[in-house]
């Protein structure tokens, strides 16, 4: 077998250990050289020194958990890095060890047997952090908020029933008030701003209700730490203000795809960064993403059709972005949802259109233009014959003869 790189090393990164086996031809033979290394700075500094007194050009390593970024962050700009998905590594069963392990990601590489995993430059990476942090946090306001309800609940009180967003305004000062003491029904409504959709007479028998002691330290507990959390999120937003600044023309850019908003803007940049030579075509895109259907066929036979898994913090966004986009209407991604809905369901149509708007994203990164809708009769436009026939069919299903006349 060819061998692509004459000189390269494998790492085998663990929390507190790197095992590292530096591979090299010698004639018509093959020499390794195995060192292990603590994951402190200088011994990582030691790791580099090691690899360019061995000459190593390539290393590769498998993406451990967050335990080889810091290895990244050392090596980046003294050798050239590969980092692989673990799955698409692994050795024959039964000769486990970190040295085993080392040298033949080391053979691998060296024979151009692995494919590298995107890693983004550092402005990206950072400003992906940040929006995965925001939504950790958003998602923490979300359960706490849960629990809230539930406590409210616990004491009969029904202001979920009868208030759309229990952190409103109306909301929170129900809540502040249930946790001064106060339980009399007529002087919670008093707390709301009045621009409720419920009746009166609909709030005051919901908020019939008295909470113990116990159950007003917990609405106090839960309201405290989501205003901790809110702090932080506004936080986190003014960081990925400053960070995004450099690439804000961009973010306006997708913006204009329906569905798409600022904070998704922010996730698919993210996410993917600018450099769309990464992914030579979209589909390339897609499926790293896990857009699309995987490939699993045995015997001629297709036995699935399931998404991989893929970008989740991408994949998930983009999802909410397709419903958003579906419910926009005259435009064509809500026609593809509609053609797809009818015979997959909505979740698969949703996946599809999210499918879309990722393609438009890569162009629009790519090019440097704005979105342009095909149209919501495009699919009526592209395939009008199909779409008489079927129309024909319909009428004749009703019991009615159809004669088809060109217009002149």
């Amino acid at each position: 077998m060819q061998e692509i790189h004459e000189r390269c090393a494998g790492l085998d990164v663990h929390k507190d250990l790197i095992v590292a086996s530096a591979r090299w031809k010698v004639g018509a033979s093959v020499r390794h050289e195995v060192a292990e290394f603590a994951t402190t700075t200088t011994a990582l500094l030691q790791l580099a020194d090691w690899l360019e007194a061995h000459q190593c050009t390539h290393v590769v390593m498998e993406a451990t958990g967050v335990y080889w970024k810091p290895v990244w962050h050392v090596l980046e700009g003294r050798v050239a890095l590969v980092l692989v998905n673990a799955a698409h590594v692994k050795a024959v069963p039964g000769r486990k060890s970190d040295v085993n392990d080392a040298t033949w990601l080391a053979d691998l590489l060296a024979h151009g047997l692995v494919r590298a995993s995107f890693v983004p430059p550092a402005p990206i990476q950072a400003l992906r952090d940040l929006t995965r942090t925001r939504k950790q946090l958003v998602r923490e306001v979300a359960q706490h908020t849960l629990r809230i309800q539930k406590t409210l609940e616990d004491c009969n009180i029904k202001l979920a029933s009868v208030v759309s967003d229990v952190l409103g305004p109306s909301g929170r000062a129900i809540l502040r008030a249930l946790i001064e003491g106060e339980t009399d029904p007529e002087r919670l409504w008093r707390r709301t701003t009045g621009r409720l959709k419920a009746s009166r007479e609909r709030l005051l028998e919901a908020l019939r209700g008295v909470p113990s002691e116990h159950q007003r330290f917990l609405l106090a507990l839960h309201v405290e730490q989501i205003e901790a959390l809110e702090r932080g999120i506004a936080r986190v937003e003014a960081q990925i203000a400053t960070l995004i600044a450099p690439f804000r023309e961009r973010v306006a850019l997708l913006t204009t795809i329906p569905g798409v908003r600022e904070t998704t803007a922010q996730v698919i940049v993210a996410e993917i960064g600018l450099d769309m030579s990464r992914f030579p075509t979209a589909g390339h895109l897609i499926s790293w993403a896990g857009l699309c259907p995987r490939m699993d066929e045995s015997a001629g036979k297709r036995r699935s059709t399931r998404v991989r898994h893929g970008a989740p913090w991408l994949k998930t966004a983009l999802v909410s972005a397709g419903w958003g986009a579906a419910a926009a209407k005259h435009t064509y991604l809500r026609a593809q949802f509609v053609r797809l809905k009818t015979r997959r369901g909505p979740k698969k149509a949703v996946v599809a259109v999210a499918a879309s708007i990722l393609t438009a994203a890569y162009h629009i990164l790519r090019d440097g233009v704005a979105y342009r809708d095909l149209g919501a009769d495009y699919f009526d436009r592209r395939r009008p014959d199909q779409v008489v026939r079927r129309l024909v069919r319909r009428i004749e299903h009703l019991g009615f003869q159809v004669a088809l006349q060109p217009v002149a």
